[in-house]
């Protein structure tokens, strides 16, 4: 039994969120920007030619949201896996490994599931940022570039939804563990005014921190939150394996280790959803214009990807060995306790360590803090960057744009807060958010596609925004074919939604959300039918409209890829005047010409010029 008192828990949640929060300070350059604390990693700093222009820069507008060019390959790397590592994966990976239908090969498809999105924007990531130009902050931009308004539009409002949900998790998963670990029943309503409070600390600090100074604040948080994480995790891996309650035989552990079809199925499953729905994480794609480099980001997302897979396949193994040790404890009428949920599959990696002391029991709660920390600080500013990249464009100030996020933020994390209190199964919120994105995952992308190749057609932005729709159309007509009508909670009991769009939530009462084929056959028909009417409805829309079947459907605001240009072009110029005022300066100091004998010389070749042109 968990036994750390309210008031340690608090010390900790508190401690650590404060350590984050003088971390960001740090970055922001409040307390200046010295050698050591650049050493450190503990500030960012864009590449520029002079000193000058990098303090110009950090102090922008577009820095506090992008950090554009300024994070190194490591930093990239840690980032994304501090980042999309949230307090879920003490959940997620862990009920995996605890569920010998799913065993093995779902452990090891939920590894490859979340590491896999980082190579694939290895591999479209510079095409993407090339298309979108350098002056983007996310894939919403990439949108607006390639279709217009429309489809920037739908991409964000899927991206917001997707990381509201992500957000949610978090806040269900840290406020879960803290109820658990202080000796709580998570699912009592008299634990809700706690868990509620845990929830609304992590929000408000992170909120703070990211609004002092946006994403260079969070990808430094990121990096050592990392740091924390890789030590504590080693540590903990050492402890529970080797406290003599945790010992299995081979017998035990065959029992939890199995190599099953569901696995496989639910492996397919898992990489489908995953990549579908972190195409759509601005928070990933922020950190394609934050990279130095195209060879820093494709090296940072590697190294992110490999410790993405470790750390899941190590929370999916402690399952395992949660799952085998108490088979062998368990009563004869009782071999499978987690099957018959006297035990949760999710809370696997908590039975083991519950025979520990209060001290370990306190480094487990520093490892999830730092988790959902640095998961939560990049979603907040990830939105931020969706909702406030168009404030920009519209010619609102740096301040203002940057209090105008902040506003939102606040908007944006209430209902978060309120939400995380009703503690969804964190799977099954997922797959809401896996299938909603799956629905607009090949519209979207197929969009890199510009001209058109054979009988495939380059998709239009309406031909698009209808394939999302047809998407869409096939959920709500696979859930009626299989006649489902209510999502129902396999833990509680608990009705969670019902009507047509109940099928979002892919979980009833007698079967998990992964297991059987359901599932799997949804996840590859919705991106399969969104994806080919998305070609259908953009070759119909050529053939009716023709050439204006390419323009975007509302001609409104300055195209981004303009804008870009026109930045750079401005860059170019200022640096031309910079580069000849200081060749007039070496003249004047060497060869005794100025500035006004370079301008009489320009003069005269221009009457020169002038007096031939009329005389022809």
């Amino acid at each position: 039994m968990y036994d750390v008192s309210e008031g340690t828990a608090y010390a900790v949640l508190y401690t650590v969120l404060c350590g984050f929060t003088i971390l960001a300070i740090l970055a922001s350059g409040y307390c200046g920007s010295s050698r050591i604390l650049v050493r450190l990693g503990c500030i960012m700093r864009p590449v520029a030619p002079t000193e000058d222009m990098i303090v110009k820069q950090t102090k922008t507008a577009d820095f506090f949201l992008a950090a554009r060019n300024s994070a190194s390959a490591s930093s990239i790397g840690l980032s994304f896996f501090a980042s999309g590592m949230g307090a879920w994966v003490v959940y997620g990976s862990t009920e995996m490994g605890a569920n010998p239908t799913l065993s093995w090969l779902g452990v090891i498809g939920y590894s490859l599931a979340s590491a896999s999105p980082a190579l694939i924007i290895c591999v479209i990531g510079p095409h993407v940022r090339e298309f979108a130009g350098e002056k983007a902050f996310c894939a919403t931009d990439f949108g607006l570039v390639r279709y217009g308004r429309l489809m920037q539009f739908s991409i964000g409002v899927i991206g917001v939804f997707y990381m509201f949900i992500f957000l949610v998790s978090e806040m269900t998963s840290i406020s879960n563990v803290y109820g658990l670990v202080i000796g709580l029943d998570t699912f009592s309503d008299d634990t809700i005014k706690y868990t509620t409070t845990i929830a609304i600390s992590l929000a408000v600090f992170t909120w703070f921190y990211t609004s002092i100074a946006g994403l260079p604040a969070s990808i430094v948080t990121d990096k050592f939150q990392a740091y924390l994480m890789f030590s504590l995790v080693f540590i903990l891996l050492i402890v529970a394996c080797a406290n003599p309650v945790n010992r299995l035989t081979k017998e035990d552990f065959a029992v939890a280790s199995n190599w099953t079809a569901d696995g496989l199925v639910a492996a397919i499953t898992l990489i489908i959803a995953v990549c579908c729905a972190e195409m759509f994480n601005q928070g990933t794609w922020q950190r394609v214009w934050a990279a130095k480099s195209v060879t820093d980001m494709r090296i940072g997302f590697l190294i992110g990807s490999t410790l993405v897979f470790l750390l899941m396949m190590f929370f999916g193994i402690m399952g395992m060995i949660a799952y085998g040790k108490f088979f062998s404890l368990s009563l004869p009428n009782d071999p499978t306790a987690y099957d018959n949920y006297q035990k949760f599959a999710y809370l696997a990696f908590f039975d083991l360590l519950e025979p520990l002391g209060n001290f370990w029991h306190v480094v487990v709660l520093i490892i999830v803090t730092a988790l959902a920390a640095s998961t939560v600080d990049t979603l907040q500013t990830a939105i931020a960057s969706v909702i406030s990249s168009d404030i920009l464009r519209c010619g609102v100030s740096d301040v203002n744009a940057r209090w105008i996020t902040r506003s939102l933020l606040i908007l944006i994390n209430i209902p978060a807060i309120i939400l995380s209190s009703y503690r969804f199964n964190v799977i099954g919120l997922f797959l809401v958010a896996d299938l909603v994105c799956a629905t607009a995952v090949l519209p979207v992308f197929l969009g890199m596609i510009t001209e058109d190749i054979s009988f495939v057609p380059a998709p239009t932005e309406l031909g698009a925004f209808l394939g999302i729709l047809s998407g869409i159309a096939a959920v709500l007509i696979n859930g009626k074919i299989i006649g489902f009508d209510q999502a129902v909670s396999p833990y509680t009991g608990e009705v969670i939604a019902s009507g047509p769009f109940s099928y979002f939530w892919l979980t009833n009462s007698s079967q998990c959300s992964l297991c059987g084929t359901t599932t799997m056959v949804t996840f590859i028909v919705v991106p399969l039918v969104a994806g080919i009417f998305a070609l259908f409805f953009s070759k119909l829309d050529i053939l009716i409209r023709g050439d204006r079947a390419r323009e975007p459907i509302f001609k409104f605001a300055q195209p981004l890829e303009d804008k870009a240009n026109q930045s750079v072009k401005d860059d170019e110029l200022e640096e031309e005047v910079e580069v000849e005022k200081f060749d007039d300066f070496e003249n004047y100091l060497y060869d005794g010409t100025t500035e006004l004998d370079n301008t009489k010389d320009k003069n005269d070749l221009t009457e020169d010029k002038n007096s031939d042109d009329v005389a022809a």
